[in-house]
């Protein structure tokens, strides 16, 4: 009878695609939907690597450019009203507010200052809302994912004692197969969400350190600023 057993157990093929292949309906459904979460997570884990190395390259570039003692009015002609760079578009937001406020006569329309802070305050909104879209999904994923994964298990597991109540046969070889594809349920569910949480809490704070810088950005000009509007 052991025999039996050992020899039924080595015909049976615990591979992960064997494992996925005898599952059931809703147990593959649940597989399915948490690989299609993980490539889902890992594509914006890796579009917002790229993202944030680029505008910390564009604000270094932006802030070599503002500080290097040319005028800011040629710098403003040189990018324009809709520059590319991130760090710009704020900046360019500033000029154009700074340049609408001066009346005809070359004189100040009064709140000038307010309003100049209010148009880079939207630009970063702006900014933000584009660093940061995507991390909600990962968010998502690493919180739910897991439950999912154990709602998987739990069908699973059922269905293995159904199967093993009708077969009325308790042994391993029988108990085994429906345990090992339950369990691959969670397996599956920590798998896209341990990264899903890990590069959602870094991402948030690199996405935290970009617009800080963009926030300080903004003050200093609002500084220089401040200083052209009492002069």
């Amino acid at each position: 009878m052991e025999a039996e057993t050992l020899a039924l157990a080595q015909e049976i093929d615990f591979s992960m695609w064997g494992l996925f292949a005898r599952a059931t309906l809703i147990v593959k459904l649940v597989m399915v939907m948490l690989v299609l979460a993980s490539f889902w997570a890992w594509a914006i884990i890796i579009q917002k690597h790229i993202t944030y190395r680029s505008a910390r390259r564009e604000a270094r570039a932006f802030d070599d450019a503002f500080w290097s003692g040319n005028p800011l009015d040629e710098l403003f002609e040189r990018l324009g009203p809709e520059p590319s760079g991130r760090a710009e578009r704020i900046f360019a937001a500033g000029m154009i507010e700074w340049r609408r406020s001066h009346r005809t006569d070359g004189g100040l329309i009064a709140g000038a200052q307010s309003r100049i802070d209010r148009s880079m305050d939207v630009a970063i909104a702006k900014e933000a809302e584009d660093l940061q879209q995507g991390l909600p999904v990962l968010a998502t994923v690493g919180s739910t994912a897991p439950f999912v994964g154990l709602f998987g298990t739990v069908w699973g597991i059922m269905n293995a004692f159904i199967e093993i109540a009708e077969q009325q046969n308790t042994n391993l070889a029988v108990v085994a197969p429906g345990i090992a594809e339950a369990l691959l349920a969670t397996g599956l569910g920590l798998l896209a969400a341990i990264p899903a949480v890990i590069y959602y809490n870094k991402l948030s704070a690199d996405s935290d350190r970009i617009l800080g810088g963009y926030e300080a950005f903004a003050d200093e000009f609002s500084t220089i600023l401040s200083r052209q509007l009492d002069g």
